[in-house]
């Protein structure tokens, strides 16, 4: 097949065409041509869609569906869909289902659903058997079967022999280790950040120490074993320190940070919205700050959507009984480029293939098409209109974002808003 982009600004600071307005060419999902007038002879499909700009295609390292096991939350199917019309062309797929994804079978189940569609999926095994955290889960035969990371969602390892065992044993095959990070012993029951608004709300607080003291420790126990560890969803100022530290001591640490705890504070709870609770919590101002700063500066990694679907009879309750989690892949854009430039959002929505292991795409001519397309100019609310997965649990309705995705092309397979 044969697609025409016509018009197209693209946008990637590694590329001799960054910024430059062409068309490009794509035959059999490959970038067959790239100029500035190409003539459309026999093009199966030619694609001119207004202020249309093209980037490499986005990566996002930690999205949770639902099947199997929660279907009414997502299926594999329409959450790839929604991940597309999001212009994310791979996705790293949590663990969290029912049953858990913690053996070679699940792997290869969950790459079977997924493999004729336009997103590609990338596992991420659970550390422990069915993420109880007290036996490991046969990281190996996952491995084989195609599982890019090992991890417990949500679920910090609290036993520091377990995440030394792991760590020594991933490095025989070069795996990377996930650790959440949150002491549950410090956080115990709390629901929200603690702090001045957790005290006016009369709400259990979970403690920026909880996860400091976890990254603390895990630290120290990557410096002792080696290995490959990475840290999804940091929250707090000292946080950001504290892997800065790491990496100037030459640890292998990497470290993610979920889009809404780069935006929004716990300013936002004065009305017990369900879709604030999420995990880690929002935090203070101050932490927003030291999260943007290491993100600029390269000490935090990668951004993430966390994108969690939770069905409403367990998001519309009292928010104590309220499940944690938000969706975010169909505003991941809009709310970047909202508080970043165009070239820092692009930069950010494409980094952390490589901490995976993940090939990275190039725009070039000769070169697979993987791309995302987007405008990046348009300015609007967010609303439940604008989302594509089945759950609504959105944190971002009502916020003024900046800029709309058109879909996705990834090689031989595009999906795009018509």
């Amino acid at each position: 097949m044969k697609l025409l982009l016509k018009s197209a600004t693209i946008i990637d600071t590694t590329s001799k065409y960054h910024k430059k307005k062409v068309d490009i060419l794509i035959n059999n999902g490959v970038i067959e041509k790239i100029g500035s007038s190409i003539k459309a002879e026999n093009v199966d499909k030619e694609i001119s869609l207004k202020d249309l700009h093209v980037s490499k295609g986005w990566f996002d390292s930690s999205v949770s569906f639902g099947e199997p096991g929660f279907e009414e939350r997502e299926t594999i199917e329409n959450g790839l869909k929604t991940a597309a019309l999001s212009g994310f062309t791979e996705i790293g797929l949590n663990p969290n289902t029912d049953p858990v994804i913690d053996n070679n079978s699940s792997i290869t189940s969950i790459l079977s659903k997924a493999k004729d569609l336009a997103v590609k999926i990338y596992p991420i095994g659970a550390l422990t058997r069915k993420s109880h955290g007290v036996d490991l889960a046969e990281m190996y035969d996952m491995f084989q079967a195609g599982a890019v990371a090992f991890g417990d969602y949500k679920s910090a390892v609290m036993h520091p022999n377990l995440l030394k065992l792991a760590l020594l044993y991933a490095q025989n095959f070069d795996g990377l280790v996930q650790s959440y990070p949150q002491d549950n012993d410090i956080a115990g029951h709390g629901l929200v950040n603690e702090g001045n608004n957790s005290t006016k709300l009369g709400l259990k607080g979970i403690p920026a120490f909880a996860e400091e003291l976890q990254i603390t420790r895990d630290l120290a126990i990557l410096e002792y074993t080696g290995g490959k560890l990475h840290i999804p969803t940091i929250s707090t100022e000292k946080s950001v320190k504290l892997i800065k530290d790491a990496k100037k001591k030459g640890l292998d640490v990497s470290c993610s940070v979920a889009i809404h705890n780069l935006i929004f504070t716990d300013d936002l709870l004065a009305e017990f919205p369900t879709t604030a609770k999420v995990l880690p919590p929002l935090r203070t101002k101050k932490d927003i700050k030291a999260l943007l700063k290491g993100v600029q500066n390269g000490t935090i990694d990668m951004v993430t959507s966390d994108h969690m679907p939770i069905d409403i009879e367990h998001k519309k309750v009292e928010f104590e009984n309220a499940m944690n989690g938000t969706i975010g892949l169909e505003s991941a854009f809009g709310a970047l480029h909202s508080i970043l430039s165009l070239d820092e959002t692009i930069t950010l929505l494409t980094k952390g293939r490589s901490r995976f292991n993940i090939e990275e795409p190039e725009i070039k001519e000769g070169a697979k098409a993987i791309l995302s397309l987007f405008n990046p100019n348009i300015h609007y609310s967010f609303s439940e209109a604008d989302i594509h997965s089945t759950s609504k649990n959105s944190l971002f309705i009502e916020s003024e974002l900046s800029g709309k995705v058109y879909g996705i092309i990834n090689g031989d397979r595009a999906e795009i808003i018509d």
